[in-house]
């Protein structure tokens, strides 16, 4: 049992054996460090003013990785690499490339965002060479500016592609054999427990096997994992967790692979993590993975979070539910796996005993010529929480009749929904115009939506009856159909 969370932050040896479970890196760095680059704009991981870099080790391998430090949790941080804007310059005043660019290319105005977006620059410079307009975009999406328009910076992330890591100038690059080695004598397979000077509790389990027993011994703890949903509960919703279980660093959790069963995921894989393989596998899937938060949020959370956390407006349910995806959890007792859609039972309540957790969940591969789509509805594009999500998974035999159709939706019930009497109305039926219009009616019978401040019910309702007609169109219609379809609606 190990009692202090060590960190490497800027270069610089951390060692905490006293810790606030719910401190934020964000807190950490300008309360305690003085580090005052990392701005607090929103505090909920949207606007991107704290953007800083964590670098772990993958398989012996050093990767750094944007996060919102507004939301990470100090006590996640444990054999991990901070690095954060004060880190990149020169000792001698010297600008890194990429904040050069931004100062050639006109990038910033009053400034407070100018670090977020430094080091989001950054993290893409890291990774990707001469990176695609859509590629920088992608990169940008989690870091707003109200003053001076993206375009300067997105010249600047052009500008700085040409200019490649060095050790000459870039302090990652002269670090990185160094920073590997004392990554490697951070990690530990011990379990570490702690408490703030309030006596408030958490734990970092050495193992899966050491998780399942910590739960099993605490029941009631809060588990977290990319902490994009709990770390607004801390900073938004003021609540008080004791104890707090962090498992972000479980490799075990963390796997991903393809059999001919399916793909199977940890509950600790993470949306970019997963985003190659679904891409591949599920191009639907992977196109929404693209619309969920910004690249430090996709960074963070985890798909088995978000199964975890049970809300009715998950991205990735009503995806995984359509597709036939079946959960496993675990206990310090053994396992247990069920089809997905009976995980969630009610709002706010999900089929997961006391000591039980998420561990993996497993998507059946669907057929080569059956048809997949996933549509996300927001007020703006990116980064944005859904007003519903609607998923569509259809097979149809060579006469054009359907013999499987799933559909699933979220935001249009107190858990992630099927849509059964739709289904029912598609299902051993032609898959026609006709069909489709008279199948759009049971929507009623199966959605009693809600009105809030995303959408009115009736929005939601109608929303849901468009989505199929949309689905079908793109699989039987003209682009002309298509056209005239979204125009009548607009």
């Amino acid at each position: 049992m190990a009692d202090s969370i060590r960190f490497i932050l800027n270069g610089e040896d951390i060692a905490l054996s006293s810790l606030d479970p719910t401190e934020t890196l964000l807190d950490f760095l300008r309360l305690k460090r003085r580090l005052t680059g990392s701005k607090e704009g929103c505090a909920e991981g949207d606007c991107g003013a704290c953007t800083v870099l964590v670098g772990r080790l993958v398989s012996g391998r050093l990767v750094y990785e944007t996060v919102n430090a507004c939301i990470r949790f100090v006590g996640s941080l444990n054999a991990t690499h901070v690095v954060t804007v004060e880190h990149l310059g020169a000792k001698d005043g010297t600008l890194h490339p990429v904040q050069q660019a931004m100062v050639d290319c006109h990038g910033s105005q009053c400034g407070f965002c100018t670090p977020g977006f430094v080091m989001s620059l950054y993290g893409l410079w890291l990774t990707s060479e001469n990176p695609s307009r859509a590629e920088i975009e992608r990169a940008l999406q989690g870091n707003l500016c109200r003053c001076t328009g993206y375009e300067p910076i997105v010249k600047a992330a052009e500008q700085v592609a040409r200019v490649r890591p060095s050790a000459l100038f870039d302090p990652l690059e002269r670090e990185r054999a160094e920073i590997i080695a004392r990554l490697e004598e951070l990690a530990t397979r011990e379990t570490i427990a702690l408490s703030g000077s309030d006596g408030r509790r958490l734990v970092v389990p050495g193992s899966v096997e050491g998780l399942a027993e910590t739960l099993a011994a605490h029941p009631k703890a809060t588990v977290v994992a990319g902490a994009t949903d709990v770390g607004l509960w801390v900073t938004k919703q003021m609540r008080v967790l004791d104890p707090v279980v962090f498992i972000n660093h479980l490799e075990e959790l963390q796997k991903i692979k393809v059999t001919p069963e399916g793909i199977t995921m940890g509950a600790g894989v993470s949306y970019n993590g997963a985003f190659e393989v679904l891409r591949q596998e599920i191009p639907a899937f992977g196109r929404l993975i693209e619309r969920i938060g910004g690249q430090q949020v996709r960074n963070m959370g985890t798909i088995g979070g978000n199964i975890a956390n049970g809300s009715p407006i998950g991205d990735s349910p009503p995806a995984l539910i359509a597709l036939s995806a079946t959960v496993t959890l675990r206990s310090a007792s053994g396992t247990r796996t069920m089809p997905l859609e009976d995980y969630f039972i009610d709002y706010g309540k999900q089929d997961r005993q006391p000591g039980e957790l998420v561990e993996s969940m497993l998507v059946p591969h669907p057929k080569a010529d059956s048809h997949v789509a996933v549509y996300k509805i927001t007020k703006r594009r990116d980064e944005d929480i859904s007003a519903l999500c609607g998923a569509f998974h259809l097979e149809l035999d060579a006469s054009g009749v359907v013999t499987h159709i799933r559909i699933a939706f979220g935001g249009m019930a107190g858990t992630p929904k099927r849509a059964r009497s739709v289904e029912a109305a598609l299902y051993g039926k032609p898959f026609t115009q006709a069909t489709m219009e008279a199948a759009r009616d049971a929507f009623d019978l199966d959605y009693k939506p809600l009105t809030d401040w995303r959408a009115t019910a009736g929005y939601r309702q109608l929303t849901a009856k468009n989505l199929l007609t949309r689905f079908f169109l793109e699989i039987s219609g003209t682009p002309q159909e298509l056209q005239r379809f979204a125009t009548e609606e607009a």
